[in-house]
């Protein structure tokens, strides 16, 4: 009986996965909450599983290397946070001024919003290579990398920094289709990379076929050209003209004011990010004082958590466009209900998340490494930073919805109280001034995040971000 009962309710779920999929035509403005939520989110999750599964199958080739090849990794990874943060911050302007614009019905002002962060993310594309090129070793030796890092496997470096306009166009031009409501074209894209990567990667790591033993750095290369074939599509599919962004030659001009609205957002965006990417470069430090095995084991825990967190950022990024476009038709009150209803699946998808991270770690952690000593670092990571996941649902939504309404200082000052003046010195005073080594720094990252959460929804209640203007 209660198989029967629940077959409307299994029939409504399929038909919403299946729109989510095709991408939808549906007004996100009007009509329940909760289906346009999962219709918008379920493609925007799909894609952050895509854009997680480039870090977790780097690693999972790369391991087989040694430690020091992962720790090249790792510590290049954290040095290219630097670069989200600038992407992360263009994205926060961009899902701000493109979705208010489209839930005001103006398909001209979000075509030229467009063509003002990309313009932006060119310009800094450029910059951010050069100066990776030019300073990857160096940058990697104040990372705390050993000599033996420094050697061989600084290639990884030299061509993930080299290649990071890449990274940044690709998250760019992404945020672009979703806050317009074509999050299934941000999808496929990312499909289309990741199925590059995956091929490339054993081919060009290990010498197979016709390709060269590249080692470390034929995963670099796997990743910024599997990366880099997607801006191609990205760009080809917004001058398509069939999608819900039609980028025109009309519209290829500098805008002053849509500039300096995408610019002012970004801004503040960049900052908020960097205080977050900047704890992590400095938590990254920390730990590198232990040694390579202690990185390693970071390294694979920490990708192995961003493989749940970053599709739960999909569910936050479909809460901020819905928070811009309910904002642009006049609807606050629309956007304060998806945020919380986001709130609620969220918290549901990380919670049972977590719970199967404490309870299989080691199981989750032996597809990477058998190196006894990497594992055990990695297995305490899991489990301990997983014990955070109820409350980082909650938080990662609420800081997207403040983005979501170009309320970026918000949630930027909320990352300085909780980052720079809590979690980064408790990590230091658990680490070394108490000896608990790297397991004092992964419950920093714990106590931190979920503190973040709690504020976070005490200054969203008061519901100032509803009177942003953009």
């Amino acid at each position: 009986m209660t198989l029967i009962s629940d077959r409307p309710r299994l029939a409504r779920a399929w038909s919403l996965f299946r729109e989510g999929l095709r991408g939808s035509e549906r007004d996100f403005t009007q009509g329940a909450v909760g289906p346009a939520l999962v219709v918008l989110a379920i493609p925007m999750v799909l894609e952050m599983c895509m854009e997680s599964l480039f870090a977790v199958v780097d690693v999972f080739f790369v391991s087989k290397l040694g430690a020091d090849a992962v720790a090249a990794v790792g510590l290049t990874e954290a040095m290219l946070t630097i670069v989200y943060s600038v992407a992360m911050g263009l994205v926060i302007g961009a899902t701000a001024v493109v979705s208010r614009r489209i839930g005001e019905r103006d398909p001209e002002g979000a075509a030229v919003a467009a063509v003002q962060v990309i313009a932006l993310g060119l310009l800094l594309s450029a910059s951010l290579g050069v100066i990776g090129v030019t300073f990857a070793r160096p940058l990697l030796g104040l990372m705390g990398a050993s000599e033996a890092v420094l050697a061989e496997p600084a290639r990884y470096a030299v061509v993930m920094l080299g290649g990071c306009g890449s990274v940044v166009m690709l998250f760019l031009n992404n945020a672009i289709f979703r806050a317009a409501g074509d999050a299934a074209v941000a999808m496929r894209v990312l499909w289309l990379a990741n199925a590059i990567n995956i091929v490339l990667d054993p081919m060009l790591i290990f010498g197979l076929g016709p390709f060269p033993a590249l080692g470390v750095m034929g995963a670099a290369v796997a990743t910024t050209f599997g990366r880099s074939l997607g801006v191609v599509l990205q760009l080809y599919l917004l001058t398509r003209g069939t999608g819900r962004i039609q980028i025109r030659w009309r519209h290829v001009r500098l805008a002053p004011a849509v500039m300096w609205s995408v610019c002012r957002i970004s801004g503040s965006g960049m900052v908020q990010i960097l205080v977050d990417t900047t704890s992590w470069v400095v938590l990254v430090r920390l730990i590198a004082t232990f040694g390579s095995p202690a990185v390693a084991g970071y390294t694979i825990g920490i990708r192995t958590v961003l493989f749940a967190i970053l599709p739960s950022w999909g569910l936050s990024n479909a809460a901020a466009t819905m928070v811009g476009q309910a904002l642009g038709a006049g609807k606050p009150e629309r956007a304060e209900a998806a945020v919380w209803t986001a709130c609620r699946y969220n918290t549901f998808f990380l919670g049972v998340i977590g719970a199967l991270f404490v309870g299989l770690a080691p199981q989750i952690v032996g597809i990477y490494t058998t190196d006894p000593v990497v594992a055990a670092g990695a297995v305490a990571c899991l489990r301990i930073v997983s014990l955070g996941f109820v409350f980082f649902a909650s938080g990662m939504v609420l800081t997207q919805a403040f983005n979501g309404a170009g309320d970026a200082w918000t949630p930027t000052w909320i990352n300085v109280g909780c980052f720079w003046v809590w979690q980064m010195p408790l990590a230091y005073v658990l680490a070394i001034s108490l000896g608990m080594g790297p397991t004092g720094v992964y419950w920093a990252v714990t106590i931190a995040f979920s503190t973040l959460a709690v504020v976070s929804a005490v200054i969203f209640r008061r519901g100032r971000w509803k009177l942003e203007r953009v």
